[in-house]
């Protein structure tokens, strides 16, 4: 068996937490603590929330997307592939060596992802950025914590409270969709978005993509 071994740490702005990037062999993992928050054999879901989204808005001639969260870029990639030539996508990444990590040591993951002429990377808390872009977004995608209940960061919360969820309403274009992914199921979310406006559908995803792995939930929250 191959050892793991740390390639980096990084803090994550705003709490004292530290992201740690692993390598075993070809793999990678991104750990906090104890937690994995995600391993490069692991896509399936994260892929899923940017397919699933894109088939909602598959009539939209030059969609606009925003994805918080880099990560490992699987939501990304997912995105570029099922995207046509005209589509913009913005990434917010509010963790600075995620991107080095992207452009570095997971560069081979990433192929030329970053370099896709419709791809523009932020680093910035992508909370500020769906402040800052009222009915501006075709798509809005948050892989950026656990889920609704938030594990990396304290302040992420506020993006999966009702008052945060109806600021990503306004961020959207009439027909958009808020794409949700989280780690698992959480009872009281899809009543916080419909309080915010969005009509919601729960899926649960395989995290593998192939019918195994554990179950997470994707929501899509479409702004009515």
């Amino acid at each position: 068996m191959i050892p793991w071994e740390k390639i980096d740490t990084a803090r994550i702005p705003g709490t004292e937490g530290e992201l740690r990037l692993m390598r075993r062999g070809r793999e990678f993992s991104i750990m906090l603590g104890t937690n994995e928050l995600m391993n490069s054999r692991l896509s399936g879901s994260e892929a899923a929330l940017a397919t699933l989204a894109a088939k909602k808005i598959e009539k939209v001639a030059k969609p606009h997307f925003l994805i918080g969260g880099l990560g490992m870029g699987f939501t990304l990639r997912a995105a570029l592939a099922v995207l046509g030539p005209e589509a913009q996508i913005m990434v917010a990444e509010l963790v600075p060596a995620v991107v080095a990590w992207a452009r570095g040591p997971m560069a081979e993951i990433f192929g030329d992802s970053l370099n896709d002429t419709r791809v523009s990377i932020q680093e910035v808390d992508v909370a500020d950025v769906i402040e800052r872009h009222p009915r501006t977004f075709d798509a809005i995608l948050l892989d950026v914590d656990n889920g609704p209940e938030g594990l990396t960061r304290k302040a992420n919360d506020g993006l999966y409270d009702v008052s945060g969820l109806k600021v990503a309403h306004t961020a959207l274009r009439r027909g958009g969709v808020l794409a949700v992914w989280s780690s698992g199921p959480n009872a009281k979310f899809p009543k916080s978005l419909s309080r915010a406006g969005f009509a919601v559908n729960e899926i649960a995803v395989r995290a593998t993509g192939r019918g195994r792995g554990v179950r997470h939930v994707i929501w899509i929250a479409v702004k009515e």
